[in-house]
């Protein structure tokens, strides 16, 4: 079966009532395709696609259940057709040190960044390859490759999110599906004033933080020209791919990071008028 044309594609975007994920949406369906917003929170989300025509629909999805997925994809095929293209987005953290969350926050990390995605790419591969083509794009993150103080569950779940992606594509290598990893870097969402609050989640604020359209752009780019991975900013973000690697380094490194970051938060805070002292830990939706 061939594959269908580049433009005019149907899409299903994961975590997609706001932050990357309503801008992915919005910019997929700007350029033609049509998009299946899917949510955790279904009335966000309801209202996320009302606002973006006839293009948009949404769907609820909790990514963690398996019967959740299905129906996610049986309602796109019920409104626009076979998914085309599955956007993996939706993801959670929970700020603070390992030693202060609690277990079932772990737990939460895991089943959603990790478990959920992975359930979404085993569904998409079942259909996918049954149709004959398909693209699977999972929004990853810099933390993939780096040891990081205040995420270290969060990033445990994308290093093992980008080593079940890329196992998975050299699986499939001679089926017909794409696989595309992308890797955003700090990002102006919800999530980003969640680490404002926290201390501990302070390293976020060390280099410069990008706008989730600018993260959309590149998702939305892979659709067409379906690169194997995607790094921010081009060049750092390589630089940080490959010093990653040397853990002895990390150490020496990283808590220097983490002290810029730590000045850049106060410096926003003050600017913003927060008192110093804050410190609150509570869960937010977002990759």
């Amino acid at each position: 079966m061939p594959k269908p044309p580049e433009k005019g594609q149907v899409v299903l975007v994961t975590g997609a009532a706001g932050g990357i994920g309503a801008a992915i949406a919005e910019l997929a369906i700007a350029r033609g395709h049509r998009v299946l917003l899917t949510d955790v929170d279904e009335e966000a989300v309801l209202a996320r696609a009302h606002t973006l025509g006839g293009r948009a629909a949404a769907h609820a999805l909790d990514i963690r259940s398996p019967a959740d997925w299905n129906t996610a994809f049986d309602a796109a095929r019920a409104r626009f057709g076979a998914v085309d293209v599955l956007v993996n987005n939706a993801g959670i953290t929970h700020t603070g040190t390992a030693r202060d969350l609690r277990p079932q926050q772990h737990r939460d990390i895991v089943e959603i960044n990790l478990l959920g995605t992975i359930t979404g790419v085993c569904t998409a591969i079942e259909r996918m390859t049954a149709q004959g083509h398909g693209h699977v794009i999972n929004v990853c993150s810099m933390t993939s490759f780096l040891p990081l103080p205040g995420y270290a569950t969060y990033g445990a779940t994308k290093h093992a999110l980008r080593a079940f992606h890329h196992s998975v594509a050299i699986e499939e290598r001679d089926g017909p599906l794409d696989f595309t990893i992308v890797h955003p870097p700090s990002t102006r969402t919800g999530m980003l004033d969640q680490e404002m609050a926290d201390p501990s989640s302070a390293i976020a604020f060390a280099e410069k933080s990008y706008a989730p359209e600018r993260i959309a752009e590149a998702v939305v780019d892979a659709m067409t020209a379906k690169p194997v991975e995607v790094v921010f900013p081009p060049f750092a973000g390589r630089f940080q791919r490959a010093v990653g690697v040397f853990p002895r380094l990390m150490r020496r490194v990283i808590p220097l990071v983490e002290a810029k970051g730590l000045r850049e938060r106060e410096r926003l805070r003050a600017a913003q008028g927060i008192p110093a002292a804050g410190n609150r830990r509570t869960s937010q939706k977002g990759s």
